[in-house]
């Protein structure tokens, strides 16, 4: 099948200006086709790695993406998807911001034929006010553009003649990248359909109606339960493994509901529909193996870290699971514990029931710490203690960074070492 019969299948096509004619075009060649990020903050999250997914898949078909880096339109606010005006933000913070995304965008396409990183700051900062005006902005009818859902949501309560411009812009760079980059195709998220086609209408009107261009967009991604896909508990799941950790990442895919898994195999990763189909069999058969949840963060993860961080990962949650925190790395335990109840301790050693009252208030009574100790209740870095004069040193353990408490068969402590 071709890669739009793929996307079809995979429930990742929205809406196409002209199915027969994009679909002709990319039975006939290799094209180039697009996806623009405006550098807002300096990580994408899996929301923005929709659109990438489906760029990917493009660049393993056999096609050329371009990625645009949006340094001039970041500058101005896309309105899309926001019920009031953007904070702008200072050219400074746009620069570190593009440099980032930039970095991550050469890991994710870097591997797999050629690719073009663009950032259009380059060509819209050369455009003068009266060459914005005559060449482009008496081409756009204002009627048009109110009609545009991105503006027309805005219109009560209220949108700037700056978030008003930004379809002009978007339009300009399909434009430039057309006539440049030997582009044809833009996609994006459902809610840029209106810039897309003020961007195919703009080269229509310059270039001739006869231009070949096309635009493209995903479905709105959401979950089961009618919530937006995307969000953990504690907030975006990044893609920069410092604001989410690998391990995170990959236990945020393990944790999908079984009416998604399905769905989410196959939006974001390559496997075949066979494979899928069978994984599908699995979920209906043997959900409580979870071996769906399994292979969809093994793949994503991989595909964003790599395949050493699965590795960890899964090696992190096996010792958890078991109990035998004891042969992970000071590194991992950054990573599985990030998020569990954490108290600051003093280097020196101290007499466990002390250390679980006094210390860490992890214990709320001595009788109570005495009588968990006596039932085997409580583990240190892996190791059930049951003497009540044991002293916990945490120099011995974890690079003298961290004691690991386990009481009872789930509770999970850290303990970091000041």
């Amino acid at each position: 099948m071709n890669i739009l019969d793929e996307l079809k299948w995979r429930g990742a096509i929205n809406q196409e200006t002209d199915h027969d004619g994009l679909n002709d075009l990319v039975n006939q060649k290799s094209v180039g086709i697009y996806v623009g990020i405006d550098p807002t903050g300096d990580s994408m999250h899996i929301g923005h790695l929709i659109p990438f997914m489906i760029l990917k898949r493009f660049q393993l078909a056999g096609h050329h993406p371009v990625i645009v880096i949006g340094g001039g339109t970041g500058a101005i606010g896309d309105p899309s998807g926001k019920k009031s005006e953007r904070v702008l933000q200072t050219m400074d913070q746009v620069k570190h911001n593009e440099a980032a995304l930039t970095a991550q965008m050469e890991k994710l396409f870097g591997q797999d034929g050629k690719f073009e990183i663009v950032n259009n700051y380059d060509w819209l900062s050369k455009l003068s006010l009266l060459d914005f005006l005559r060449d482009y902005g008496k081409l756009f009818n204002i009627n048009t553009m109110l009609n545009k859902e991105i503006v027309a949501s805005r219109l009560e309560v209220g949108i700037s003649f700056t978030e008003f411009t930004y379809q002009i812009l978007q339009s300009i760079d399909f434009l430039h990248l057309y006539r440049h980059n030997d582009v044809q195709v833009q996609l994006g998220g459902a809610d840029q359909w209106g810039n897309i086609t003020s961007g195919t209408d703009l080269i229509h009107k310059v270039e001739g109606a006869d231009a070949q261009v096309f635009g493209l967009t995903i479905p709105l991604l959401l979950k089961s339960d009618g919530t937006k896909f995307g969000k953990s508990e504690g907030g975006n799941v990044w893609l920069d493994p410092e604001k989410t950790t690998p391990y995170e990442f990959y236990q945020f895919w393990i944790n999908q509901d079984d009416r998604d898994v399905i769905r989410y195999l196959k939006y974001f990763t390559f496997l075949s529909q066979d494979e899928i189909a069978e994984l599908a069999k699995k979920v209906e058969t043997a959900p409580e193996k979870r071996e769906a949840q399994r292979k969809l963060a093994e793949e994503v993860t991989e595909f964003v870290h790599g395949k050493a961080a699965v590795e960890q990962a899964e090696h992190i949650s096996a010792a958890l699971f078991s109990g035998d925190v004891s042969k992970l790395t000071t590194a991992e335990i950054e990573q599985g514990f990030k998020n569990m109840p954490t108290v600051e301790v003093s280097a020196e050693p101290l007499n466990i029931v002390q250390w679980l009252v006094d210390s860490t208030k992890i214990e709320s009574s001595r009788r109570q710490v005495r009588e968990d100790i006596n039932n085997g209740a409580i583990r240190i870095n892996g190791e059930k203690i049951q003497d009540v004069d044991f002293m916990i040193d945490p120099s011995k353990k974890f690079d003298g960074k961290f004691v690991i408490v386990r009481r009872g068969k789930k509770k999970y402590f850290l303990a970091r070492v000041k």
